[in-house]
């Protein structure tokens, strides 16, 4: 069935002799360019390879080739489909490319070489970053047009370490014993709303709400996609903005920057950790005194009473020197943060204290596709991968693909 299908699209593709469009025809430049001859173009479709006859012509100014046919049927530089290639950054999206190459192999009946899936998907993760920065653009000039009013507007970043080959590392610190650097950083983002809460005052996110964006970056150029992103799904029109992180500088740096008056709150159960970790190196894991004392620096945390907390960490004086920085650092955190941890207020307001939805996005956008085993990545392709995903994620795969279309129709 696929033979005989491919042997229909083969003879429509060719019934439009060529695309041919006189003896001359302009370049993208602008240019004239002459006709030259019709050349012959194998394409691997989703039905069959086919043969495509398309008319060459040459710009003497711009030196190159120009053939209208491969611009209307999108194959300007490659011998796959569109419908090849989507299905292509489909697998090499959501898999290892190896992968993903016998997916399409046993699933669509198509047959690619590994190499291929992973420079289409790459190739597809970059034209989606490449219209991410477009709308970045016209965000920070004011032109993007936002969606409609919200009540509450959520912002939650993190970040994750991915694996990358050893000239992206070069120069940079490490916590490996030899000093030396062996992930990069990738930061994530995710928007998302709240318009109402359940039946016991908890907040419930608004279903399929929920966007991402995602780089290996500075949190300079970071915060400047986190603005856009948020600016494209209402900031400018929502009642209250809110931005939850795990305490790290850079993120409380681009809330700042970007949404100044916004409510900032430290992820509850990251700051419970923080106490958690201290308890096990003050007391004896599993002691009374140890169950008292972290049950009651709970309740306190809880409650928002942060200066508690405090005071309550300074009492410790512990001898060991280990053990002192430690607890010195905890006080740092605690104090530095107290106005991100009033988790009573912000309960009260009826908002999300955690951040358990970034979190889980690092695990499943990056983690379950970046970090896996043996897996090292240069920074421009874990960048494409992770703008693919982040598309998906985010529900706009389909979008992308439609405005493809209109860009070549």
């Amino acid at each position: 069935m696929h033979q005989i299908g491919g042997v229909l699209l083969e003879k429509l593709l060719n019934s439009d002799e060529g695309g041919y469009a006189g003896t001359r025809t302009k370049c993208g430049q602008g240019h004239l360019a002459e006709f030259v001859e019709y050349r012959r173009k194998e394409v691997l479709t989703v039905l069959s390879r086919v043969a495509v006859q398309r008319a060459y012509y040459y710009c003497s100014v711009c030196a190159g080739g120009v053939i209208p046919k491969d611009q209307e049927l999108d194959i300007v530089g490659t011998c796959f489909s569109p419908g090849v290639r989507r299905l292509m950054g489909h697998v090499g999206g959501k898999d290892s490319f190896a992968e993903g190459r016998k997916d399409l192999e046993e699933l669509a009946g198509i047959m690619v070489k590994t190499k291929s899936v992973e420079r289409v998907s790459e190739a597809l993760g970059g034209q989606i970053e490449c219209s991410s920065q477009q709308e970045r653009e016209l965000a920070l000039s004011g032109k993007l047009v936002s969606f409609p009013p919200v009540p509450l507007l959520y912002l939650a970043l993190d970040g994750t370490g991915v694996p990358v080959v050893s000239r992206e590392t070069e120069g940079r610190q490490g916590k490996d014993p030899t000093g030396k650097a062996k992930t990069r950083e990738a930061k994530l983002g995710c928007v998302f709303t709240q318009t109402k809460v359940d039946e016991e005052g908890y907040p419930l996110r608004d279903p399929e709400s929920t966007t991402y964006v995602g780089a290996i970056e500075t949190a300079e150029e970071f915060g400047r996609r986190i603005y856009a992103e948020a600016v494209r799904r209402g900031l400018t029109r929502a009642l209250k903005v809110i931005v939850l992180g795990d305490g790290a500088p850079w993120i409380w740096g681009i809330a700042e920057e970007h949404f100044p008056g916004a409510i900032q709150i430290v992820d509850l159960y990251h700051a419970r950790e923080h106490l958690a970790t201290l308890a096990k190196i003050v007391y004896e894991v599993g002691s009374l005194r140890w169950k008292q004392w972290l049950a009651t620096r709970v309740e306190e945390l809880d409650a928002g009473q942060v200066e508690a907390v405090a005071l309550s960490l300074r009492r410790l004086r512990p001898q060991d020197r280990t053990v002192k920085d430690q607890t010195d650092k905890a006080i740092d955190y605690f104090q530095n943060n107290r106005q991100r941890m009033r988790y009573a207020d912000f309960r009260r307001q009826g908002l999300f204290v955690g951040s358990g939805v970034i979190e889980a996005g690092c695990k499943t956008i990056i983690g379950q596709r970046l970090k896996r085993s043996g897996m090292h990545w240069t920074v421009r392709g874990a960048n494409a991968i992770i703008a693919l995903r982040c598309c998906r994620m985010s529900g706009r795969w389909e979008e992308f693909w439609e405005t493809r279309s209109a860009r070549t129709s």
